[in-house]
C-alpha cells in the first residue's frame, strides 16, 4: 500500500466530515428553535430574545456554521443546553457502553454467522443449508426495535431471565446484543455461504483435495481464506449498520450510550450535543472503514492499492 493511497483515502475522509458537518448543521438547525423548550411559557420576547444572545443563534446561520466548523477541529462542541456540560464530554463519557455494545453485537453476530455460512456452503441444498437461509431471511427482514421488543416480551416478562433495560452487569447485554447482533449476523451469513460457494468450486480448492487434503483442511484453510476478502466488505458495512442501530437498540433498552444520548437531544433540541453525537459516530464509522481498507492486503496480497501495473 503506497503512501500516495494512505494520503488520498486520508483526503477523502476529511471531505466527507466537511460535508457531513455542513448536512449536520443544517438538520439540527432545521428542527426548530431551543429557546421554546427551554424558556417558561409567560417569558417575554425580550427574555427570548436574551436566550438566543447568550447561545449564539441569533446570528447568521453562515457566522453560527463558521463559528461550530472552527471550535469543532478543536474538539470544542460547545455546550449542551440541557445538561450545561461539554457537548464533546458527555459524548465521550457515553462512549464506552456503546462501543462495549457494539463489539459484543459484532462478535455475536461473527459467531453465528460465519459458521452457519460455512455449513450452509458446504451441505448445500441440505436441511442445514435451507435453515440457515431461512435465519438469514428472518434475521435481515425483522425491524431491530420489533425483535428487541419481541425479545423483552419473551426472556423479561414471560420468562424473567434478563433484564428489561439498564446498563450494569452481563445479564443487561444479552438482550441488546442478540437484538442488535441478529440483524447483523443475517447479512455477514448470507454473503458467507455465497463466497465460499465461489471459493469451493474453485481449483485450487479441487487440486488441494487431489492432494489428499482432508474436506475440512481444504474448506477451512484454502478456501476460507480466499473467500475472507468480501466478508471482510460486508462486515465493515456492517460495522456501520451496528453504530447506525445502536440508537434504535440503545432507545428500547435504555442503555446509556451514545445513540440514547444522541435520541434525548434531537428531543430536546440539544444543537450542540447533536452535533458532536453525530460528528464523532461519523468518524467512527469513517476509521473502521479505513481500516478495512488497511487489512484487505493483509487478507489478499494480491490487493495492492494505489500502485500501476
Amino acid at each position: 500500500m503506497s503512501a500516495r493511497y494512505i494520503l488520498q483515502r486520508l483526503l477523502q475522509t476529511l471531505l466527507t466530515l466537511l460535508c457531513l458537518s455542513i448536512i449536520v448543521f443544517a438538520l439540527a438547525h432545521l428542527s426548530g428553535d431551543p429557546v421554546s423548550l427551554m424558556a417558561p411559557a409567560d417569558a417575554r420576547p425580550e427574555d427570548l430574545a436574551k436566550i438566543r444572545t447568550l447561545l449564539g443563534i441569533d446570528r447568521p446561520l453562515h457566522v453560527q456554521y463558521w463559528r461550530f466548523l472552527t471550535h469543532a477541529l478543536q474538539g470544542n462542541f460547545g455546550e449542551s443546553i440541557k445538561w450545561g456540560q461539554p457537548a464533546a464530554q458527555i459524548i465521550l463519557d457515553r462512549f464506552p457502553a456503546t462501543l462495549i455494545l457494539c463489539v459484543s453485537s459484532l462478535a455475536f453476530a461473527l459467531l453465528v454467522a460465519l459458521p452457519l455460512g460455512i455449513l450452509s456452503a458446504v451441505k448445500r441444498d441440505s436441511w442445514i443449508d435451507h435453515t440457515g437461509k431461512m435465519v438469514a431471511l428472518i434475521g435481515q427482514s425483522m425491524p431491530t426495535f420489533w425483535f428487541g421488543i419481541l425479545l423483552i416480551l419473551i426472556f423479561s416478562l414471560h420468562f424473567p431471565l434478563f433484564p428489561s433495560s439498564g446498563y450494569g452487569d452481563i445479564s443487561h447485554l444479552v438482550l441488546p446484543t442478540v437484538t442488535l447482533g441478529g440483524y447483523v449476523a443475517a447479512a455477514i451469513m448470507r454473503v458467507t455461504r455465497s463466497s465460499m460457494l465461489d471459493a469451493l468450486e474453485a481449483d485450487y480448492v479441487r487440486t488441494a483435495r487431489s492432494k489428499g487434503a482432508s474436506p475440512w483442511r481444504a474448506t477451512l484453510v484454502h478456501a476460507l481464506k480466499n473467500a475472507a476478502v468480501p466478508i471482510l466488505t460486508i462486515t465493515a458495512l456492517q460495522a456501520a449498520s451496528i453504530l447506525r442501530g445502536a440508537v434504535v437498540t440503545e432507545t428500547v433498552f435504555t442503555w446509556p450510550g451514545v445513540g440514547k444520548i444522541a435520541v434525548d437531544a434531537v428531543y430536546s433540541r440539544d444543537f450542540p450535543l447533536v452535533q458532536a453525537a453525530v460528528m464523532f459516530m461519523g468518524m467512527v464509522f469513517l476509521a473502521v472503514n479505513f481500516i478495512a481498507d488497511l487489512l484487505y492486503t493483509v487478507l489478499d496480497p494480491r490487493i495492492r492499492y494505489g500502485r500501476r501495473r
